[in-house]
């Protein structure tokens, strides 16, 4: 396993960075959702697109936010991840400023891809930013309150959605404009600027200093000084020139935007459909000339090394599962609410509301909780518990949903699910902390993709198992909650084979 990355003492500004640093994933993932509800809104103001080409508003941001997240993280560590999340958080901005001014659909879309490209920029080196300033102690209870933003955003999404598009949709990307520039401002002044090192060994070459016998003390001071630096300054210069391996990030591009266009359009197209067909072998072709190609490249876009990690591998692969259960849950709900149940959308938003506020609560003691029981041992409770939840919802429902109630038939099902997220989640996508700290953000990038290919397919499996109708009945969710207590096992099954060295101290106390 490679050496977990460190640094010299939890930074005084921690707090203030993982502020900067979540409000970015907030803005991500909200653009995310709230566009989703606008979708109507903004279809009455192009009524001359059709609803194919309407469906780009939406599925352009998810698709090159899927497709950049690793190439992006590689970059970061290349540049800096700084510089990367600076610039691309004025880049969002500048990109949410042009999707609120757009005077046509086309302008719409191209607005939406920039927009796509900024969060995939800033929501890898936002945790690989905010990681490195906490004490490893600290650092499940930080992982825990970026994972509780993101949740909040996620579900907080059809209810700021509702309200800004009752006004006009284009208050949508509007808001994020003030939200950015502070973010912006408040990043330059706290955000650090240290860049790791990397862990390869460097050999500088000797400076040559002929002895000069009446040099001063002072002179020789600096001299050996920058005997001293030299290393650095080569390793500066190297690290630069080092390629990015183009064609690696092109197949990874190309893998992950087609697999992902292929869930996200799969419902519109047909899933058998020559188009949806076509693009999936494209995908899966990309998928296995990437993994060929990264076994014989020198430093490939993604390094095989990440994965002798243990914790990370599993990290990875719980994720994807965990957010198959997780996108489909909260898709269920949210038909639950409007189609069953006949809420309106903010309604249903504050009825889902109590997911994010139990996520909110236990992010902020996870930090204890992983303290005493271990990272693995978190994991599986939290698992387990989102697992109860789509279970409870079975049992409450009954075979034909009589007699259903929310506060004592779905209201505990969100709150056994907060608590599932609340613990779960910050103990894998802290797993890019046991990486070098020269590859935190591709870490990072890594894990995110696990979490948007997890949601792209959650939503187009949650479709087929309902039988593919816009607003699914009650038999239909059944079928997806069973769907969905599967893929949480599934998730739990990789908590329990997940082991770092908290797992060893929690035993020894």
């Amino acid at each position: 396993m490679p050496e977990p990355a460190t640094s010299p003492g939890p930074d005084p500004r921690r707090w203030l960075i993982l502020a900067v640093a979540s409000a970015a994933q907030f803005l991500a993932v909200l653009d995310l959702i709230a566009v989703n509800i606008a979708f109507p809104a903004i279809g009455a103001d192009f009524r001359s697109a059709s609803t194919a080409t309407l469906s780009w508003v939406l599925n352009a941001y998810t698709i090159v936010l899927a497709a950049l997240l690793v190439p992006a993280g590689r970059l970061a560590d290349e540049t800096g991840r700084r510089r990367s999340f600076l610039l691309g958080m004025a880049l969002f901005g500048a990109a949410s400023l042009g999707c609120g001014a757009a005077p046509g659909l086309g302008w719409l879309i191209a607005a939406r891809v920039v927009q796509g490209v900024a969060a995939a920029i800033v929501v890898p080196t936002s945790l690989s930013l905010a990681l490195p300033a906490f004490a490893p102690r600290e650092r499940a209870t930080a992982v825990g309150l970026w994972t509780a933003v993101s949740a909040v955003a996620a579900s907080s999404g059809p209810v700021v959605g509702g309200l800004l598009a009752a006004s006009d949709w284009r208050w949508i990307f509007l808001i994020n404009v003030p939200v950015v520039l502070v973010a912006v401002a408040a990043g330059v002044r706290i955000l650090p600027r240290a860049e790791p090192v990397r862990a390869e060994p460097v050999r500088a070459e000797p400076v040559r200093a002929e002895p000069v016998r009446t040099e001063s003390v002072r002179t020789q001071s600096v001299r050996t000084q920058s005997v001293r630096t030299e290393p650095v300054r080569t390793e500066r210069v190297r690290s630069r020139a080092r390629r990015l391996d183009p064609l690696g990030t092109l197949l990874v591009l190309l893998a992950t935007g087609a697999l992902t266009t292929a869930c996200v359009e799969a419902p519109d197209w047909g899933y058998a459909a020559p188009a949806t067909l076509t693009v999936l072998a494209a995908g899966l072709a990309a998928a296995a000339l990437c993994v060929a190609h990264m076994r014989r490249h020198p430093d490939p876009v993604v390094d095989p090394a990440l994965f002798r990690s243990r914790g990370f591998t599993t990290a990875t692969l719980g994720l994807l599962s965990y957010f198959l259960a997780y996108s489909a849950l909260l898709l269920s709900a949210t038909w639950l609410f409007t189609g069953v149940w006949g809420y309106s959308t903010r309604r249903a938003g504050v009825a889902v509301a109590a997911w994010p506020l139990t996520v909110l609560v236990v992010s902020m003691l996870s930090g204890r909780i992983v303290r005493a029981l271990g990272e693995r041992r978190s994991a599986v409770l939290g698992a387990a518990a989102f697992t109860a939840a789509p279970v409870w919802w079975l049992v409450a429902a009954g075979p034909s949903g009589g007699g259903a109630h929310y506060a004592a038939g779905f209201l505990p099902g969100l709150v056994l699910a907060g608590i599932g997220t609340g613990l779960y989640q910050p103990v894998m996508f802290a797993a890019a902390g046991l990486l070098p700290a020269h590859r935190l953000s591709l870490g990072s990038g890594v894990l995110m993709m696990s979490r948007q290919g997890g949601t792209a397919l959650g939503v187009a499996a949650l479709v087929v198992v309902t039988g593919g109708a816009r607003q699914p009945d009650l038999g239909a969710l059944r079928a997806g909650w069973v769907f969905a207590a599967l893929t949480a096992a599934v998730a739990a099954f990789a908590g329990a084979v997940f082991r770092t060295g908290q797992d060893r101290a929690a035993r020894r106390h």
